[in-house]
């Protein structure tokens, strides 16, 4: 039985998606079995194949290069245990001046405030168009997610970083009790 998909792909992410020389479509479909048929003058992307569990990992790997992530790291969501998070930023928005501020504020000044959510949640985090999202291991991208939230909903830095610090210390703890 083959199960396919339709996804639409902002215009400019469609050679990041293809790659050099049809590189990363390529390897994407090789590692998947799954087939990739892109239109580039529409966005559209139609995948199709008879492995339904490697169909919705792809469309995932899809979705986060539309969302901004590179081939690699959106590479990574065909690993079992990675997930993609897809925040709207308009849900956080109480007028039309607040896009770039908010984004501004996950971002921090030269992407210091996303490296700092990066490192603490070991996540791959995207600011792009009105969305933010998240590639990582399910339960450190949940942690992300609240982290993310909490600055879009004007928490200070501060705490979001001192509940991050505190929350991977419990991770670990959780990680070394499970052995």
């Amino acid at each position: 039985m083959e199960f396919n998909y339709e996804l639409k792909i902002p215009k400019e992410r469609i050679a990041v998606l293809i790659g050099k020389n049809g590189e990363v479509k390529k390897d994407l479909e090789e590692a998947t079995g799954i087939f990739i048929d892109v239109d580039s003058k529409e966005g559209d992307v139609k995948i199709k194949g008879e492995n339904s569990l490697n169909l919705f990992a792809l469309k995932e790997v899809i979705l986060a290069v539309s969302r901004g992530f590179n081939p690699d790291t959106a590479q990574l969501l065909l690993k079992q245990d990675y997930v993609l998070e897809i925040i709207p930023i308009l849900d956080f928005i109480k007028n039309k001046n607040h896009l770039e501020r908010l984004k501004g504020r996950v971002i921090g000044a030269k992407g210091k405030s996303r490296n700092t959510i990066e490192r603490l949640t070991e996540t791959y985090i995207s600011v792009y168009g009105k969305t933010i999202s998240i590639v990582g291991r399910a339960e450190n991208v949940m942690s992300a997610k609240k982290a993310v939230e909490s600055l879009l909903n004007g928490s200070p830095h501060s705490n979001v970083y001192r509940f991050l610090e505190r929350n991977k210390v419990r991770l670990k703890r959780k990680e070394l009790s499970e052995w």
